[in-house]
């Protein structure tokens, strides 16, 4: 993604430029005047936007310029330019079509900022150290042109240093001239301060700590800013030394002293990261218990569900003499124990007949034998 932003980045301000210079000299032809007054690009397309005919701007316009302007002294010279311009007229077409374009370029513009803002953010994330010590579009202009953050962890210092004027290192090569001191570390402010004798020397050392800071972003496992602010701090002793003479720190001392708030910071990282486990899996926790509750109350079986209302179609009560709707299973089952029931009492009935049949008989017998006694 940092590769991709920062090409993009490069191709947006090309375009813009382009954009912008077109802008230029299509409302210069009305108001040439104000390329003078205001030679940002981003200005000169909000002031064309807003202003439009020169002849229309008056004194109530002066608030509006002074906020993107930042500066009331040159909102007054665009009034007072545009009393005594010496453009021509323009068609109302035409202020149309210049006000559309720098509506287009006025959002490019506001894109680009957003998508430096994005860089920074990723490239902090990625390789904090590369970014406090060199800056955040040169670390990523390096990782482009190397092709990866492991790529440029892999180069030695001399490479890092020349990385980017490869076409000037072998024509010197090839004409046995002097080599380029520097490639894209060039664009870094380090370079930029230093005197003339010195950019060699200062563009070396700065290369070799940019070996150091991509190395210890590339492999170490918590990404912190505290090693490119400790190199940065060694960049600026040694710019220091240049000028005044003064002597920097050894490097020894400085990486232990980084070393040692590194260790408080991942300390402090790791105390973070427990916090913020323990809370997931305690949210985790409730969530599965809620979700198992709900499943063991909602997922009970259809067997489970006949017998607890045949349980409770037994024990309903009945209410003002009057029973409750019977379901047909219970029907079905209270006609079952009527005939048995039934059954069960025509049984007991025939053989009470059988029983009464036999009584009587056996009476009679007994009145034959008591007849015979007396006779």
């Amino acid at each position: 993604m940092i590769i991709q932003s920062i090409a993009l980045l490069d191709q947006l301000d090309k375009d813009i430029n382009t954009f912008a210079m077109r802008i230029r000299e299509w409302y210069s032809y009305h108001f040439p005047e104000l390329v003078k007054i205001v030679p940002d690009n981003y200005a000169y397309a909000r002031c064309a936007q807003m202003i439009g005919d020169r002849k229309q701007l008056t004194a109530e316009k002066i608030p509006e310029l002074e906020e993107f302007l930042m500066d009331s002294s040159r909102a007054v010279a665009i009034v007072d330019a545009a009393k005594m311009s010496m453009g021509m007229d323009i068609s109302p077409i035409d202020l149309i079509n210049i006000e559309r374009f720098a509506k287009r370029v006025i959002g490019l513009a506001e894109y680009r900022l957003e998508l430096a803002e994005y860089l920074k953010s990723k490239m902090h994330q990625v390789a904090p150290n590369l970014a406090t010590l060199i800056g955040e579009q040169v670390g990523a202009r390096l990782i482009s042109h190397a092709g990866s953050l492991t790529n440029l962890a892999k180069y030695p210092a001399s490479t890092v240093q020349i990385l980017g004027a490869e076409k000037a290192l072998f024509r010197a090569l090839k004409t046995r001239g002097n080599t380029p001191k520097y490639g894209l570390i060039f664009h870094s402010t380090f370079i930029g301060r230093a005197g003339a004798k010195n950019k060699g020397r200062i563009s070396r050392y700065l290369a070799n700590k940019c070996s150091i800071a991509t190395r210890i972003d590339c492999f170490n496992e918590a990404q912190t800013d505290v090693f490119g602010k400790a190199l940065r701090d060694q960049v600026e002793e040694r710019l220091k030394f240049y000028e005044d003479g003064e002597l920097p720190r050894k490097n020894v001392d400085v990486m232990c002293e980084a070393v040692k708030e590194a260790e408080e910071v991942f300390k402090s990282l790791s105390k973070k990261k427990k916090k913020k486990k323990k809370r997931e899996i305690e949210a985790g926790l409730n969530g599965t218990l809620e979700t198992t509750h709900d499943e063991s109350v909602a997922a009970e079986t259809p067997g489970k569900k006949k017998k607890k209302l045949e349980m409770e179609g037994e024990e309903e009560p009945v209410e003002n003499g009057v029973e409750a709707e019977e379901t047909p299973g219970k029907k079905k089952k209270k006609k079952k124990r009527v005939e048995e029931a039934d059954e069960s009492n025509i049984a007991d009935e025939s053989m009470q007949q059988e029983m009464g049949v036999d009584e009587p008989v056996k009476k009679k017998k007994k009145k034959k034998k008591s007849a015979e006694n007396e006779d």
